[in-house]
């Protein structure tokens, strides 16, 4: 019970001695027993088998699934080289409506960004610059005549060489068999 105006406790509750501080925080210590290294033990964790299991399945997986991805994308730059080359195509129609004939090869694929000084140009023929094929190099462009139409358009593929299979295959803008 608490005595009002004087500020004390009453006589009844123990009041902690400010001259020794260290008694207000003293825990008493524990010492390990065997039955401590038993719950131990039981504690969730993962062993050092089910660890390896897992790195070797995921090995696994990486190993079976990983030459299918990286394939998938050799296969996608091929698609995304038709797909430049298509829109190429379109520029160089539109070019040829308005000056009425393709740009000639010293003019090259420039002809359709920048205007080659020739008459009733209109361009740009395309919203950005001439792209680099997928793989970095610049696309080819032979004109008037080409050796497969009126024009030829191609990338040579990841090799940058003519020819090739798969990745390395050349991407044109004639049909190819």
């Amino acid at each position: 019970m608490i005595q009002q105006g004087t500020g004390t406790r009453s006589h009844d509750a123990p009041v902690p001695r400010r001259d020794r501080p260290w008694r207000l925080f003293a825990q008493p210590i524990r010492v390990a027993t065997p039955r401590d290294s038993v719950s131990l033990r039981n504690e969730a964790g993962f062993t050092l088998i089910e660890l390896l299991v897992v790195i070797i399945v995921l090995g696994l997986l990486v190993g079976l699934v990983g030459p299918r991805l990286f394939g998938r994308v050799g296969q996608s730059k091929q698609a995304a080289a038709r797909a430049q080359i298509e829109l190429l195509g379109a520029g160089l129609d539109g070019y040829r409506l308005d000056v009425g004939k393709y740009p000639d090869g010293a003019q090259g694929l420039d002809a359709l960004q920048r205007n080659p000084n020739v008459p009733n140009w209109n361009g740009p023929y395309l919203k950005k610059d001439v792209p680099k094929d997928p793989w970095g190099n610049p696309y080819r462009y032979r004109c008037c005549p080409g050796q497969h139409g009126e024009y030829d358009l191609w990338s040579e593929g990841g090799d940058g060489a003519p020819g090739g299979e798969g990745e390395n295959a050349d991407v044109t803008s004639w049909s190819q068999r």
